[in-house]
């Protein structure tokens, strides 16, 4: 009886240990590897989205970087997130950095994520939907064009040897909160501060993505917020409050990659802002929701992984040439403005007006973990109707592999103002989208979700 008990001791024993190991070889089946490549001007240069500004960049306040997590599941498939310190990145800049993974590391288009921070204090970037709105000599188009080609060489170049150094890790993700984003179309600006209550939707989640090696080291953090980067509109190169959240963890976390990626922010703005300690406090205070997600416990995600892409044909209502025409003699427009009309209306008459725009969607499963992106600078509504429908803890991902324009719900459509109607014409759109685009983009994401084996979650 006694050699029988001590028997079964043992064999329980072992199958606890192997149980034990083999949770542990389930988590680290993952592999990884993190990069990152500064792309500080080394120059004096148009910094990119803000029409008031009158001249080139005047100095450095922090350095700008892409930089990039490369992630292989178990069965060997890989997947690359980039993130920039960046506007935007255009289509064709786009297209051409995902052909040139394609052909260097046979990557598809769904296996790829461009994210953009959306700061307004970095380069002008060459085929930028923006271009027309800057008066740009031919000197500086020279200086746009050299910097262009030069960011990207350095980001394929860095995503390859990235591709080259992985390792096993174990994923984990999270979700915090910071409140730092105000919907700028319900909330006044200048009356901000005697406001005791703030209006509009909004989104004050901080997703978050933890990287740990073999020894339980953290080797890369991925975080996201859905706010406008536009604290600062001064003439110094800057990331603005998502670069200052980016130093902070880097500095908390010795050895460890921070990589930000924008949110569905198009509505969103830091407020209040306009000076660079403001910027700090929004980047402590994002930096502290990560650390706190990180402290705490995390959910460890499966390695699996399952990614989905499309393009949606979204359709514009286009303008008339005379609406175009009265703008262009209009005394009373800004300059930038009638440029921008200027630009479109010549579209019209060379024939090439576009009736619709091949919108990029896209969808990951990543060990049972939704990451849906999309293009443009996406309104919240589109992230708060996917969390409704895919859960609270899906990551949304707007400013993703083309910027083309504000991509308004339907409600902002109907309310016009700047996401719902003026910006259309600065982006270069020869119209306004039609309100069905809405409808288009939740279907598509739905059929991405089911490609890639996303759930609906259960009726509350």
């Amino acid at each position: 009886m006694s050699r029988i008990f001590f028997v079964n001791v043992l064999v329980v024993n072992v199958l606890v240990t192997l149980l034990l190991l083999a949770q542990s070889v389930s988590a680290a089946e993952w592999k990884a590897g993190v990069g990152k490549v500064n792309v500080t001007p080394q120059e004096s240069m148009w910094l990119a989205g803000y029409a008031a500004r009158n001249r080139a960049s005047e100095g450095v306040l922090m350095d700008l970087w892409v930089k990039a997590l490369v992630l292989e599941d178990a069965n060997g498939y890989r997947s690359v997130l980039v993130t920039a310190d960046l506007l935007e990145f255009p289509k064709q800049m786009s297209d051409r950095i995902r052909k040139q993974l394609n052909d260097k590391l046979g990557w598809h288009k769904s296996q790829i994520i461009l994210n953009a921070s959306h700061s307004h204090s970095a380069p002008v970037l060459f085929h930028s939907a923006l271009i027309e709105m800057y008066p740009l000599s031919a000197q500086d188009k020279e200086k746009i064009d050299r910097y262009s080609q030069t960011l990207e060489q350095q980001i394929i170049d860095m995503v390859v040897k990235t591709s080259q150094s992985l390792e096993p890790v174990t994923l984990s993700a999270g979700n915090g909160i910071a409140r730092i984003q105000v919907n700028r179309r319900n909330n006044a600006e200048g009356r901000l501060t005697p406001t005791m209550e703030l209006k509009g939707p909004h989104d004050a989640s901080v997703p978050v993505l933890k990287v740990t090696d073999a020894s339980g080291k953290i080797k890369a953090v991925a975080f996201g917020y859905a706010c406008h980067s536009t604290t600062l509109d001064i003439y110094l190169v800057s990331g603005d409050y998502p670069g200052f959240a980016q130093a902070e963890l880097e500095k908390s976390y010795p050895g460890a990659v921070a990589l930000f990626f924008q949110g569905a922010g198009a509505d969103q703005n830091p407020m209040p802002r306009r000076t660079i300690p403001l910027a700090r406090q929004y980047g402590l205070t994002l930096a502290a929701a990560v650390d706190r997600v990180l402290q705490e416990e995390m959910k460890v995600l499966p390695a699996t992984l399952k990614t989905a892409y499309a393009e949606v044909m979204l359709p514009l209502e286009l303008y008339s040439e005379d609406y175009l025409s009265g703008i262009v003699q209009d005394a009373n427009q800004p300059a930038y403005y009638k440029s921008c009309a200027k630009f479109v209306l010549a579209q019209f008459q060379s024939g090439q007006a576009m009736r619709s725009y091949p919108y990029p969607v896209q969808a990951w499963n990543l060990g049972g973990l939704p990451v849906f992106t999309l293009g443009g600078e996406l309104t919240v509504g589109y992230a708060l109707h996917l969390k409704q429908k895919y859960g609270d803890h899906s990551f949304v991902l707007g400013y993703t592999n083309d910027v083309m324009g504000y991509i308004p719900t339907v409600t902002i459509l109907k309310e016009g103002g700047y996401e719902g109607a003026s910006s259309q014409l600065i982006y270069g759109l020869t119209g306004l989208w039609k309100p069905e685009i809405e409808s288009l983009i939740h279907e598509a994401m739905d059929k991405l979700a089911k490609q890639a084996d996303i759930s609906p979650r259960a009726p509350q």
